[in-house]
Formats: C-alpha cells, structure tokens, sequence
C-alpha cells in the first residue's frame, strides 16, 4: 500500500494553529506540496517560512467564497490542482444555551459548517474538472469532533455543527462517488490546543480529564496516521467513513 503523500497538492483551512498548522508539517514531512490558508497572515507566512519551498501561504476565509476560490487559484498557478482537501477550519463559543448570543451561534454555522461545505465544494469543482474521474485521486478530509456524539453544557450549537459535518461527509461523499473523489471526516476527541485555551489547566478541566477512561488527553499525533491514509493512495476504497481518534474518551 502506497502511504506516502509524494506528488500530491493538499490545500489545508485554518492551518494558522493548532490542527492545521500540525497537518501541514505532517504533509510536508510526507512529501506533499501544501497550500496553508487562513485569515492570521502573518502566522502562515511564518510556518511557509519554516516549511520552505513545499509550502504556499494564501490569506483565506472559508466565510467568503471569493477568498476560497482565490485560495484555490493561487494553489493551481503554483502547484497545478489540488486533489487533497482538509476542511479544518473551525471556531466555538462557549456558553450555555439560554446566554450564548445569536450572533455567536451565525458565527459557528457559518465557520463551522458552512466554510466546510463552500471549501469542500469548491475542491470537488476543480477535481471534477481536471479528471479525476478516471485517476480516482481526489481526497477531502473533513475535520469533525467528538462533540458530535457527545451532550454536555456549554457547547451545544458548536457540537451540532460538528454532527452537522458528519453527515456532510457522507452526503458528499455519495454525490462525488463515480467522479473519483472520496470523502471521508475525522472526528478528534480532547486535545491541548490553541482552541481549548487553559481549559485543561483548571479545576473543571481537570475533573473532565480524570472522567476520561484513560484519564488523558488525546495526543494531537493521534490523528497524523488515519490523516496520511485518508489522503493516499490506499485510501481508494474508502469514501463515506467517520472515523473517530479519541483515545475512547467517547465509550
């Protein structure tokens, strides 16, 4: 089975920190070419610095379709079509229901979900178009959570966007089927990152780390080998899966 990602173009959202500024040194590292969006300039031009040649950076807010097919462009004039995706881009807004402001909640529909589906679409366009078809080499991955299996306080309308992208992955996934693409999500269980802040440093957050089984957080190198699968070659068979990485903090 060919693991290796050498020759493929990988456009990845929201790679300022966090997950996607992981994955794309994860790619590099694999040998593919990455294309770094986010609307955080200067942090993606500092990891394309450290990335070198292989690494584009592209300012890209996955609310503004104009920004995503820019994005898309610039990745086709320097590195030709992008044939793997990574919707990673994703905000939350923590509260309880009855507080948290509407505009919080447009804001994480907007970002959460439909920046997955605008990205996603608009790579399928191009893959369509250039005729993958036939070559069966398109590949988008959709980051989802664990939230969206999961009921808790605080997080109600960010965990209904992740569910929201589960089944977005398979929807596409079943639209794309014959055009050689295959679409697949993983959802990420708790994980230190830029997004959960010093949660995890508190006395709440500790008391959500010994409830886990394993009483640990999630290693954010979980997710590089179903990752690297999900976007080779010897992922061909496999279109419409969520695959869960959480170290059984949802059993």
């Amino acid at each position: 089975m060919e693991l290796a990602l050498n020759g493929r173009v990988a456009l990845i959202t929201g790679a300022s920190s966090g997950f996607g500024a992981h994955f794309a040194r994860l790619f590099v590292r694999e040998g593919a070419r990455v294309v770094i969006g986010a609307r955080r300039t200067d942090r993606i031009a500092a990891l394309a610095e450290e990335l070198g040649e292989a690494a584009l950076p592209v300012a890209m807010d996955v609310n503004d379709e104009a920004s995503i097919i820019a994005a898309y462009d610039a990745a086709e004039a320097r590195f030709g079509t992008v044939d793997t995706v990574i919707a990673n881009a994703g905000i939350s807004a923590d509260g309880r229901s009855t507080v948290v402001p509407a505009a919080d909640v447009a804001g994480l529909v907007a970002t959460n979900f439909t920046g997955v589906y605008l990205t996603a679409r608009e790579g399928a366009k191009r893959m369509i178009a250039a005729g993958f078809k036939d070559s069966e080499r398109g590949r988008i991955v959709l980051i989802g959570s664990i939230t969206a299996e999961l009921t808790a306080q605080g997080d109600a309308a960010y965990a209904a966007t992740k569910a929201a992208v589960a089944h977005l992955g398979r929807q596409f996934a079943r639209e794309w089927v014959r055009q050689g693409i295959n679409v697949n999500t993983i959802q990420p269980g708790y994980i230190q990152t830029e997004i959960a802040g010093d949660w995890f440093q508190t006395e709440g957050g500790a008391k959500q780390i010994a409830n886990f089984h394993r009483r640990r957080l999630c290693p954010i190198e979980a997710l590089d080998a179903p990752l690297v699968f999900l976007s080779s070659d010897a992922s061909r068979h496999v279109t419409g899966a969520t695959i869960t990485v959480d170290d059984g903090q949802v059993l």
